[in-house]
């Protein structure tokens, strides 16, 4: 089972809002904005309902990136390991 470098904190994101040029902040996993209780589902369950067709096969996470300066939002695709 592969595991989210940025859920597990094994690295972090370092991107700069293309907007105003502030770090991007992580948000955490898109799924847990869209499903509150998703996080006591295991991981291939939450992967089918978050709206990327691919995550679970391609095992990818989504990630919400946000500006806290200007309130940019951009989902970045981790490749798990």
């Amino acid at each position: 089972m592969a595991i989210c470098p940025l859920c597990n904190a094994l690295e972090k994101v370092s991107k700069d809002c293309p907007s105003c040029n502030s770090p991007l902040q992580d948000g955490g996993k898109v799924a847990d904005y869209s499903d509150p209780y998703g996080h006591y589902n295991d991981e291939n369950t939450v992967k089918l309902g978050d709206g990327y067709p691919n995550t679970a096969k391609d095992e990818i996470c989504p990630h919400l990136l946000v500006c806290k300066e200007c309130s940019f939002e951009q989902v970045l695709f981790i490749q798990e390991q």
